[in-house]
């Protein structure tokens, strides 16, 4: 039976400057500044792993990038763990070398807030705990909310949630919308590339039912009956007011029938979350009005008779579609904004520069025709009118050319797309959204079929 012993060695206080970093199977080592700056702060915690060679250098196989902060943080001496490793024997070191890397279990989230609120409950701000452990101070203040909601928590601990993600549900959080803290919850872990998409869509929707509560509220204060559905039927009561005519065969106006009896109302909600009140009568003849129909059609050519269920699901799935793309076009303009700010164009942003001139022109052209409004929010130009912002930042940014083309080529398409775009898709239109697909923007349902991609597309 062969017995393992781990080799004896002494601790000691070394100068980092003077150690030797042996060859490493970490290829590289990063020094980000949060890094640097905790050992600035608190020192070297860990005592590295090195051995001592005949004329007494002292190799660094373990501690790499902590020997390296040091020197750079100025730190006057560290603790090394000196042993006899063998310095010979490349295959040792080796081994060793990797079993001290790939057997480490890095900290989770879930335990860097409740190590952050220990500390914040310690009288340590945000600002001393973020200096203190290198990290940023903005993280710091979002483990800290997330720390403070059980929601959230339970969110990165149990759900698997990112930081990020777990602050995103705080503002659901608070408005007691558990329905849809447990929606994002389940697409976060399930479905992570779509979850900005879920987010705005949920946004877009509060403020949309926020709307439509107000304008319920202000025609239930008139005595009006609030509708919860839309009637389908225009041959039935309750009849739609532009439906009714006046005893002089005038059209009823809405402002006319305000809190009188047997008025119904449905509110209805638009593309950015603007309400508008329906108005409906229930006894047209008891308010003097009659009820003018075309053979087999009322309301500007709308099918007379309720809805089947195959329409009401076709219609259910295209106001889904339809709130999707409104979220998606948000999240969309949001990643290009931030792709664009890089400071490196993607290498074959010249070939797609003039793809786009030749073969979506109409909607460059149009964009250019419109003051390249979209293009100015893309690249963080402050204005929409027709003026020269573009220039004057081409001017104050020369280098940045190529991204201003882009931003104008892509502004041009995004300023020309609509609901309507998912629903006539069109090569033009296709070929972009998969090149931002190729740049790495994840495409949502409702985009891949703008996008023409079918499920065997995307396998490839």
């Amino acid at each position: 039976m062969t017995i393992n012993t781990t080799p004896t060695g002494t601790v000691e206080h070394i100068d980092p400057r003077t150690l030797i970093v042996e060859t490493n199977v970490r290829t590289t080592a990063p020094l980000d500044p949060g890094f640097v700056d905790s050992i600035r702060q608190v020192g070297v915690l860990t005592p590295l792993l090195a051995w001592r060679d005949q004329d007494g250098g002292v190799h660094v196989r373990a501690g790499q990038r902590r020997t390296l902060a040091a020197v750079e943080a100025g730190i006057a001496t560290i603790p090394v763990y000196v042993v006899d490793a063998g310095g010979d024997d490349t295959a040792r070191r080796i081994v060793e070398q990797l079993v001290e890397n790939d057997q480490r279990e890095a900290l989770t989230d879930a335990d860097r807030i409740q190590a952050w609120r220990a500390l914040e409950l310690e009288g340590l701000s945000a600002t001393a705990i973020a200096k203190r452990t290198g990290t940023k101070r903005d993280r710091v203040k979002t483990g800290l909310a997330v720390a403070q909601s059980t929601t959230a928590t339970g969110a990165v601990s149990e759900g698997g949630l990112t930081l990020d993600q777990a602050a995103i549900l705080l503002e659901f959080d608070d408005d007691d919308d558990t329905d849809t803290v447990a929606e994002l919850t389940e697409v976060a872990a399930a479905d992570p590339g779509y979850f900005p998409v879920a987010v705005e869509r949920a946004r877009q929707d509060r403020v949309a039912r926020e709307a439509k509560d107000k304008v319920k509220q202000e025609e239930a204060a008139k005595g009006h009956r609030i509708l919860d559905e839309r009637p389908s039927d225009y041959s039935t009561a309750p009849y739609r007011v532009r439906m009714l005519r006046t005893a002089d065969d005038e059209p009823v106006d809405a402002d006319t029938i305000q809190g009188k009896p047997g008025v119904a109302v449905y509110v209805a909600t638009y593309y950015g979350g603007e309400a508008r009140a329906e108005y409906f009568v229930d006894d047209p003849a008891a308010l003097g009005y009659t009820v003018h129909q075309e053979s087999g059609y009322g309301n500007g050519g709308a099918q007379s008779g309720p809805m089947t269920d195959e329409q009401k699901a076709e219609r259910k799935e295209l106001i889904a579609h339809n709130k999707e793309w409104d979220a998606a076009e948000t999240v969309r303009r949001e990643w290009l904004t931030q792709f664009l700010a890089r400071k490196t164009a993607p290498k074959d942003a010249q070939i797609v520069i003039a793809e786009a001139l030749t073969g979506a022109r109409w909607k460059i052209a149009d964009g250019l025709t419109r003051g390249s409004t979209t293009a100015k929010v893309l690249l963080g130009v402050d204005g929409t009118d027709y003026g020269d912002q573009i220039a004057e930042y081409l001017t104050a940014h020369p280098n940045r050319a190529v991204h201003v083309s882009l931003a104008v080529v892509m502004g041009g398409i995004e300023q020309n797309t609509s609901r309507n775009t998912w629903r006539s898709p069109g090569p033009d239109t296709s070929w972009y959204l998969r090149t931002l697909a190729v740049w790495g923007y994840t495409l949502c349902p409702v985009e891949r079929i703008a996008a023409m991609l079918t499920d065997e597309n995307l396998a490839e």
